[in-house]
């Protein structure tokens, strides 16, 4: 790559989108928000060949697919890739996502969680409904996950899908991602409108932390290329763990800050703040 081209995916990270007026109203009533043309095609070119062999390198989920749990058919789960890479370490910390984050929020800044990619391979199943902050030791619900598909995203493919209002009443808070979850929160969520559409190339969504989603397995016989960031209120505190995920988020992510202490450990750099 050229110092050029270096030059310019470092200003499309940095440099801020223009934000719809209407994004954070519907962020705010829907829980969730879609953004078309935050990211350019060669952007998303240069960091699917970089997050891809980061996967392949570091993935250590090999078991047949028939002999893995649902939750293991779901994707190829990989964390923290901006540890393991300065260029993806550019990507994670974008000041233009981070940006969206905090302003959706309606926040002064936003710190990182932590990262992952998720590789819904070919003949992978589904990701059941389930609300990401189950698994977070965090006091408020200011917390948002930037969803960024590295491919068009047709249906066969299982794009993210969003139960819309479901992160305002507390239904299923107490499910991880399970066969359970999934079986439970269809009935439960059928009073609210589901929202499950195509991505196009360039176009993300960010969901709050207690929105129920779910994504449908992978047909299209190529796989699904997503990698994602998990943002903070930068004010955010951090509570007693009340299951044995956070017990383990607390320790993983948090680094064992003490209870009731900044969420502001070497792992939660501060991202964006005005």
């Amino acid at each position: 790559m050229t110092d050029l081209q270096t030059d310019l995916i470092s200003k499309e990270l940095s440099e801020p989108y223009q934000l719809p007026e209407a994004a954070i109203e519907h962020f705010n009533i829907y829980g969730y928000v879609k953004l078309k043309d935050v990211l350019s095609e060669s952007i998303l070119s240069h960091y699917d060949s970089l997050i891809t062999d980061l996967v392949f390198k570091l993935n250590k989920l090999t078991k047949p697919m028939e002999e893995r749990t649902t939750y293991e058919r779901a994707f190829l789960q990989v964390m923290n890739l901006w540890r393991e890479s300065e260029e993806v370490k550019e990507f994670v910390f974008s000041k233009r996502l981070a940006k969206i984050a905090t302003d959706l929020l309606q926040v002064k800044g936003v710190r990182l969680y932590h990262d992952q990619a998720l590789y819904k391979e070919s003949l992978g199943g589904i990701t059941p409904w389930h609300a990401d902050q189950f698994y977070w030791p965090l006091s408020s619900p200011k917390t948002v996950t930037v969803w960024i598909p590295l491919q068009k995203t047709l249906m066969e493919m299982g794009p993210l899908a969003f139960a819309e209002k479901s992160h305002h009443v507390e239904i299923g808070r107490d499910l991880e991602i399970s066969d359970e979850s999934e079986a439970l929160m269809n009935e439960q969520l059928k009073q609210f409108q589901l929202n499950e559409t195509p991505f196009d190339l360039g176009e993300v969504s960010f969901h709050a932390g207690w929105l129920f989603h779910r994504a449908g397995a992978n047909v299209s016989g190529r796989p699904r290329k997503v990698m994602t960031m998990i943002y903070m209120d930068e004010a955010q505190k951090i509570v007693q763990p009340r299951n044995e995920y956070q017990q383990a988020d607390w320790e993983t992510w948090l680094l064992s800050r003490p209870i009731g202490s900044a969420a502001d450990s070497e792992l939660n750099p501060l991202l964006f703040s005005y």
